[in-house]
């Protein structure tokens, strides 16, 4: 198996990446799956640094603080890089579409080209701590539907990555998001995740197009009860926290 910091993603993956119809499908639904951005030997290496705390920066039992069940923890600088490497080779592909529903929201805020540049606005703003992260779950736990925030600097879409194996490593443990319209009752929707799949998704609010023209729609995230095995997922957040 490959040290993380020996590896890249390669890039006939990232060619193979359709962003037009990534781009399309964020904006129809708040969110878009990338089957197999990972190789099953970059996932199984990813969740053996779980238990080496040397790259981590803290530790969260979600049942502590009423998050749900199970447990996840924030890498520290430096990162690895395979994880530095997906944050910073997907945020300029996914800025012009943060930019794109900024201007629809009518929200003043732009996002730079560069993921570099995104980051000293953050650091400048006092938030300096990493927020990529890596989520462990066992039977009977789960994660309750929330958004990842941290602070005043906020980019509106964000990365997960399934790392283990449904049906083999794990059952249940579905990746949830859901949907709140104004006026209207909460609209649930499954995430169907593959090993090495990814999925990017609305982090806060997204824009929607109606009757009287756009407005806001609110998302959360959350996985289901695992009801046996062991779950693992890696999550990209492009900004930092305070």
């Amino acid at each position: 198996m490959k040290r993380l910091d020996d590896m890249s993603i390669r890039q006939d993956r990232l060619g193979a990446v359709d962003w037009s119809r990534l781009g399309r499908e964020l904006d129809a639904s708040g969110a878009a799956m990338i089957p197999g951005l990972l190789s099953a030997d970059e996932c199984q290496s990813l969740v053996a640094l779980y238990t080496d705390d040397s790259h981590f920066r803290s530790r969260v039992v979600m049942a502590r603080h009423g998050f749900g069940r199970g447990e996840y923890k924030y890498f520290s600088y430096p990162l690895p890089g395979l994880i530095q490497e997906l944050r910073t080779r997907f945020y300029p592909h996914l800025a012009p579409i943060a930019n794109r529903w900024s201007e629809a929201m009518g929200i003043e805020t732009r996002y730079p080209a560069d993921h570099a540049d995104y980051l000293d606005r953050c650091h400048a703003a006092g938030q300096q701590r990493p927020t990529p992260l890596l989520l462990q779950y066992a039977a009977g736990d789960y994660n309750c539907l929330h958004q990842d925030l941290y602070g005043e600097h906020v980019f509106p879409l964000q990365m997960a990555i399934l790392l283990s194996r449904p049906g083999v490593d794990f059952s249940g443990g579905e990746f949830v998001l859901t949907e709140q319209r104004p006026r209207m009752q909460t609209r649930p929707v499954v995430v169907p995740l593959q090993q090495g799949d990814a999925v990017i998704f609305a982090v806060h609010h997204r824009p929607v197009r109606g009757a009287k023209g756009i407005y806001r729609v609110t998302m959360r995230h959350g996985v289901s009860e695992v009801r046996a095995g062991h779950r693992h997922t890696a999550g990209i957040i492009f900004h930092d926290a305070t």
